[in-house]
């Protein structure tokens, strides 16, 4: 029996805007996403992705006093990696904007070398910044593996190219080490990439039909946030820019007519049945947004199912209206 969008309450959580979920080997699943105080990083779990939005969040780690790490905690994602935890975040020494006009995050690891993460705030130590040849605006680190390689894909600011962040994938030594100097996947081009803001960021990893595709969040935060799509053969060198294939529409995006406004910043997780691949997304239900989309707290996170079309690729329909009671 196929699993619906109709069997989950939607939104799933509210005011948790770039949601990421993980279903681990132990059978649970494992939720992180910025708070919109931006202040500490929290993780809560569940048998079900249902049960989620109803589990208490512990916190593992707190912002600092001051210095790098002790501003704007964004977007958080939970990773197991050879038999460890880790958390790669992005962070400010300030809410202050740069020369470019930019804010200032770096991107950050902890880690926890015990089976619970939830245990204990103790657990959980810190590696300090992810650093890359450019220092600049960074933020959005995820992970994933590939012929037995340990990939980090991440979005930043090159002073050099017009727009806010590009795209940029690299080989890792350890989670919290480069091996090989980045090299630029996307940069935002298609208009549908540069209303307002010109954005790729978000990126998430799903690996499928022989192909490795990464999805990421285009434009400003606002009812324009949208997500764009690159695909790469599996058996392709995905160090090459040349082996990746940009898709010049959006793959996701707002539907107006159920007022599902600006989904994006995704995550891919899988259903209780370990076979239907879910999308996890943040959304809004209205536009009128009070100063800066950024500080609106309703960004809510909501899953559902998707397919594969016939040639390998997936289809995201669109946002499912909200249908809690």
């Amino acid at each position: 029996m196929s699993i619906s969008s109709s069997q989950y309450i939607n939104p799933l959580i509210v005011q948790r805007a770039d949601p990421y979920i993980y279903k681990h080997t132990d059978g649970y699943y494992y939720f992180t996403a910025s708070v919109p105080a931006y202040n500490l990083i929290e993780i809560r779990r569940a048998k079900t992705l249902a049960g989620l939005a109803h589990a208490a969040p512990q916190t593992i780690w707190r912002k600092h006093e001051s210095g790098d790490m002790s501003q704007l905690i964004w977007a958080p994602e939970l990773h197991y990696i050879d038999g460890k935890w880790f958390v790669y975040f992005a962070a400010s020494k300030t809410t202050e904007f740069d020369r470019n006009g930019m804010f200032q995050h770096r991107m950050f690891c902890i880690e926890c070398d015990v089976a619970d993460p939830m245990a204990s705030e103790e657990n959980w130590v810190e590696h300090g910044q992810i650093k890359t040849p450019m220092d600049s605006f960074s933020l959005d680190a995820t992970c994933f593996e590939a012929q037995g390689i340990l990939y980090y894909v991440w979005a930043q600011k090159d002073p050099d190219i017009k727009g806010n962040s590009n795209l940029y994938i690299a080989e890792m030594e350890n989670p919290w080490t480069l091996k090989t100097d980045p090299v630029m996947l996307s940069k935002p081009e298609y208009d549908w990439e540069t209303h307002i803001f010109a954005v790729n960021e978000g990126p998430a990893v799903i690996h499928r039909n022989g192909r490795y595709f990464l999805t990421y969040s285009a434009s400003a935060t606002d009812e324009n946030y949208c997500i764009g799509m690159l695909s790469a053969s599996d058996n392709s060198d995905l160090l090459d820019p040349a082996n990746w294939t940009k898709y010049d529409k959006p793959v996701f995006q707002s539907d107006l007519a159920t007022h599902q406004y600006g989904p994006g910043h995704n995550s891919f997780t899988v259903a209780e049945d370990n076979q239907t691949d879910i999308l996890v997304y943040h959304c809004r239900n209205y536009t009128d947004i009070k100063g800066d989309p950024l500080y609106d707290p309703n960004r809510h996170t909501k899953i559902q199912p998707f397919t594969w079309n016939a040639d390998g690729t997936p289809n995201f329909g669109k946002p499912v209206p909200y249908n809690y009671q």
